[in-house]
């Protein structure tokens, strides 16, 4: 029974091979959006060009939260990818647990909900007043949920290490 509750940790891989697959639209999106750039350079305003330079800064954000859930949660949930001797392995991959992935998302969604905010900062006057109020309290509960996760992940190392140091 123990063999085959810790083997079913394999039914996650195909959730991660499914964001790859989400990488790979948004890697579609982000030329796409580039392209529209670059063909409508000319034309475009600043502000419309600043609006999709921040897109693709949201998209690339998005990637690399995409990135660190693929690897980070497979290597912490499913198996160990045996990178030692790979020269393009993360750093942070050698010191990732739970704790940190969560630290490291919750930033992660930090940054992509700032970008957002600065969109709509810039497009202010396009926007009604309530849709700006709720981003920046959407934006607010992101920081605060973040430093309460951080916050109780530096407890419970705190806890454990009391833990170790009396045994």
């Amino acid at each position: 029974m123990e063999k085959f509750i810790f083997a079913s940790r394999w039914l996650q891989a195909p959730l991660y091979l499914g964001l790859i697959a989400a990488q790979g639209v948004y890697v579609y999106h982000f030329f796409h959006e580039l392209t529209h750039l670059v063909v409508n350079a000319g034309t475009l305003s600043e502000a419309d060009v600043m609006l999709i330079v921040l897109g693709l800064i949201d998209v690339v954000m998005i990637a690399n939260l995409l990135i660190m859930v693929i690897i980070g949660g497979y290597e912490t949930f499913v198996s160990r990818l045996n990178l030692d001797l790979h020269p393009d392995q993360p750093e942070w991959l050698s010191h990732i647990n739970a704790g940190v992935l969560k630290i490291k998302l919750s930033t992660a969604i930090i940054g992509i909900s700032a970008i957002h905010l600065l969109k709509t900062f810039i497009n202010a006057g396009n926007l009604p007043e309530h849709t700006i109020k709720w981003q920046v309290i959407i934006h607010l509960t992101f920081i605060i949920s973040a430093l309460a996760m951080a916050y109780t992940d530096k407890i419970m190392n705190q806890s454990l290490n009391l833990v170790k140091s009396n045994h």
